[in-house]
């Protein structure tokens, strides 16, 4: 019975990050892709590093996804919205914006969220879609969080949905 669970948690972390490579954590289902800033090489290069390492020593973002918009990407005090997907280095999925029903609205720069998406998400415009790798200081670090285990690297598939900018 425990090497069928091992076998099932192997088959799901090969899948998790295969599903993040190829972009199938695809948000905007209607829209057509647009051409990555940078090349899926930069994603499976990190990929493989936090695979090897287990973790990240620094924050690393990644554009998988290129906007077209001209306007200005998210500044610190804008309200933002963003759909996401949450997994551990293992492939454990631990959150989704789909699960709390659509976008996720916050604050930039309040502290509302940690300061792995606080730094990562700066800059960012709608439409653009960025792999996030949180090191454990940046996430939850020794204290976790639900189902997140203390001292866990941060991985997130997220897309920029909605900037209200600032006042």
């Amino acid at each position: 019975m425990k090497k069928n669970m091992y076998i099932g948690a192997a088959v799901a972390v090969v899948v998790i990050i295969v599903l993040i490579y190829f972009g199938f954590f695809n948000f905007n289902r209607g829209a057509q892709p647009t051409a990555p800033a940078q090349t899926n090489t930069g994603a499976q290069a990190l990929l493989e590093e936090i695979r090897s390492t287990g973790t990240v020593a620094a924050l690393r973002v990644i554009t998988t996804v290129a906007s077209t918009s001209t306007e200005p990407g998210a500044m610190v005090g804008d309200t933002i919205s963003v759909n996401y997907v949450g997994v551990l280095p293992d492939g454990t999925m631990f959150d989704a914006s789909q699960n709390h029903g659509g976008p996720f609205s916050f604050i930039l720069g309040v502290d509302s969220v940690i300061q792995g998406w606080q730094q990562g998400l700066v800059g960012m415009k709608v439409g653009e879609r960025r792999l996030l790798a949180i090191p454990p200081a940046l996430g939850y670090g020794d204290r976790g969080q639900g189902s997140i285990p203390p001292n866990s690297t941060l991985l997130f598939d997220v897309e920029m949905v909605k900037i209200q900018p600032a006042e």
